[in-house]
């Protein structure tokens, strides 16, 4: 009877065993899959966030040029103020 049970239980073993290989078997190229999405889409979002922040860097250029141009423009007011002061 315990031969009989231990041989059922090899049986058993051997067949999970199995079974937990295929599975194995099946991951990779699940996960190879995957992992070529995930590249995809960092490249993707990557590429995405560069052309936003170029966008970005337009606006902030314009804003910043303007700004410069107002500040000249003050500096210079403020120079003809001093120049008509002496």
């Amino acid at each position: 009877r315990r031969s009989s049970e231990s041989e059922r239980s090899e049986r058993s073993y051997a067949g999970l065993i199995r079974a937990m290989r295929r599975a194995e078997a099946s991951m990779e190229p699940v996960l190879t899959t995957f992992r070529d999405y995930v590249l995809y889409l960092k490249h993707n979002l990557n590429a995405r966030a560069i052309a936003s922040l170029r966008g970005e860097l337009a606006t902030v250029e314009s804003d910043v040029a303007a700004l410069i141009r107002d500040m000249e423009a003050s500096i210079g007011e403020a120079r003809r103020f001093i120049q008509a002061m002496e």
